[in-house]
């Protein structure tokens, strides 16, 4: 078992950027991480995946070359940056885990938090 807490959401204009947290107990270590979002009457969406090694990271043509995921060599914290951000990025975003990363591409992670509100502004 593993609790995910997101964090690092707000308001943000057009064009600016936000950095998301994903804080992890006990630890992400052997875990593959995802990003996800829900928008405004919008179903849930893949945004990033990131291998538990820190490899094969994949991003949602939407966010490719705007976004990039990460994860820190302590294994406690995976991250979300969002540069260039556009109003229709406004979403409540959430972070998950699996053991197996295709588990994650296919939005199907054993593990979710409860989400960080992401707005931006035209």
């Amino acid at each position: 078992q593993v609790d995910l807490v997101e964090s690092g959401g707000g308001l943000v204009q057009a064009g600016g950027s936000l950095r998301l947290s994903c804080q992890a107990e006990p630890t992400l270590s052997d875990y593959a991480v995802g990003w996800f979002r829900q928008g405004p009457g919008k179903g849930r969406e893949f945004v990033a995946g990131i291998n538990w090694n820190g490899g094969s990271p994949s991003y949602a043509d939407s966010v490719r070359g705007r976004f990039t995921i990460a994860r820190d060599s302590a294994e406690r914290t995976a991250y979300l940056q969002m540069n260039n951000l556009k109003p229709e990025d406004t979403a409540i975003y959430f972070c998950a885990a699996d053991p197996y990363l295709p588990s994650v591409l296919g939005g199907r992670p054993l593990h979710w938090g409860k989400g960080t509100q992401v707005t931006v502004s035209s």
